[in-house]
């Protein structure tokens, strides 16, 4: 098992993408960070399926998860691991654009644990980003079934 959780990043912006990537980095968070660009290759990424099949067994410590993605959209992504015993405890935090209230309800039936309005100012997202790589990757403590926290 890792010493640290990965974080799960599902976002097909690539934008969005790189600045999030460089919030997490600017923390130097030790924690390994994957990109899924659409919500059928984030399953793949969970379920360990084609590129992903032999990556470790180990769920992430946390999903980073867009809501309006391609091939399959955040919602049902959500569904899918909330349905899962093996992923169903796995923290899901919605990162989207989306201000509509109905994306928040349906997302919280369905289980998330946070749901973040990227801000548009470049400097609030990354600072928004940071401070959820940090609560989630480090702060939180993991579910079982995660590799382990950050030290």
């Amino acid at each position: 098992m890792s010493d640290f959780g990965r974080i799960l990043v599902v976002e097909d912006d690539p934008r969005d993408v790189e600045l999030t990537l460089t919030a997490l980095g600017e923390y130097k968070l030790a924690n390994e960070v994957v990109v899924a660009r659409d919500g059928k290759e984030a399953l793949d990424y969970l379920y360990r399926r084609e590129q992903f099949a032999l990556r470790p067994e180990e769920n992430p410590a946390v999903i980073l998860l867009d809501l309006k993605l391609p091939k399959v959209n955040g919602l049902e992504v959500l569904q899918q691991i909330r349905s899962d015993e093996r992923l169903k405890m796995v923290p899901v935090v919605v990162l989207t654009s989306s201000h509509e209230e109905r994306d928040k309800v349906a997302g919280y039936k369905l289980g998330l644990n946070a749901y973040v309005v990227k801000p548009v100012d470049f400097h609030e997202f990354i600072n928004a980003v940071k401070e959820l790589g940090v609560f989630w990757a480090v702060i939180n403590q993991p579910p079982p079934g995660s590799a382990k926290k950050m030290l």
